[in-house]
């Protein structure tokens, strides 16, 4: 909340829409993630009868389906359903957070009718859960937006699901190219469900039992300081540790890459190599309190990362509330 704030505007609002938990549980466990998109995505194009009709009609990668003359499209079951003739078709699509109208006509092969679009409609990818706050049992993950990759855009999402993961091996960073966790995860084994992706995380509410979970005060961004922290995350199967890192530097100023550190552990450098993908999420401790969380991988020299303050990604989460 602005402390400059006038008393009666402080009344007025609610003030969970600006406020947030000085303490939460601090996550580390990496987690299976499934969102479904608002739409259906272009992922690419593919020849029909020798004819890239879908390019031809001005569709671009990236660009998201909404509706199909006035039926509204909501995965891709829905779009095959309505595309079944030759009959001249209106798509509606987002892009650019603009509604652009595209018309077609279908092309018949063999037996069926195709737009010679390949497209998708959900993303599973893993991440490393951040903290969940008690009262509320709002979560945060990963410190970023979860990307389209074919054209790296943020994923417009209707909803979404996390699950228990196990971490089955990872593939070690080297200067120039990041690493990965592998993990597996049960679709069954469900304890959250995700609402929102944004450019400093996704967030959503936590279902799962968090009562062993360390709860520990936040920090406020004039609190952090250069030198010794810790991170949580996971190396081996599901178990959570804590690993040194060192931080370098504290930006206020920047949306997202906030703490700059370097990775200082023996035997997280010599397992992983540096930072790995899958590893974006993972609470940042510093004098007993959560500051931040690790969203990004520094290419060039994979021991060093950035990190996003934690005031700012609970400020986001308290936006479900509203």
């Amino acid at each position: 909340m602005r402390k400059y704030l006038i008393l009666f505007c402080m009344l007025l609002l609610p003030l969970n829409i600006y406020a947030y938990s000085n303490r939460v549980a601090v996550g580390g466990e990496t987690i299976g993630i499934e969102v479904h998109s608002k739409g259906v995505y272009v992922v690419g194009f593919y020849a029909v009868n020798n004819k890239y009709i879908g390019k031809d009609a001005g569709f671009r990668i990236g660009d998201r389906i909404i509706r199909i003359n006035d039926q509204d499209i909501i995965d891709v079951n829905s779009l095959n359903n309505i595309v079944d003739s030759n009959t001249d078709y209106v798509f509606t699509i987002m892009r650019n957070d603009e509604e652009v109208k595209l018309k077609m006509n279908l092309s018949r092969e063999g037996h069926a009718y195709k737009t010679g679009l390949y497209v998708k409609d959900q993303i599973n990818g893993i991440g490393t859960l951040s903290y969940i706050d008690p009262e509320t049992k709002i979560y945060g993950s990963l410190g970023h937006e979860i990307l389209e990759s074919a054209s790296y855009s943020k994923f417009d999402i209707s909803g979404g699901s996390i699950y228990k993961a196990i971490v089955s091996s990872i593939k070690k960073s080297i200067n120039g190219l990041a690493g990965e966790k592998n993990a597996d995860f049960d679709i069954n084994d469900n304890f959250g469900e995700v609402n929102r992706n944004e450019i400093n995380g996704i967030f959503g509410k936590y279902s799962g039992d968090f009562s062993t979970k360390d709860v520990l005060e936040v920090a406020r961004p004039s609190e952090i300081h250069k030198g010794e922290a810790k991170i949580r995350t996971v190396i081996q199967l599901d178990k959570v540790e804590e690993f040194s890192i060192n931080i370098l530097s504290i930006d206020e100023n920047n949306l997202t890459k906030n703490i700059l550190f370097e990775i200082t552990d023996d035997k997280l450098l010599s397992k992983t190599g540096g930072i790995v993908q899958g590893m974006s999420g993972s609470p940042i401790i510093q004098d007993n309190k959560i500051i931040g969380v690790v969203n990004y991988v520094i290419v060039d020299d994979t021991k060093k990362g950035y990190g996003i303050f934690i005031t700012t990604m609970l400020k986001e989460g308290d936006k479900i509330l509203s």
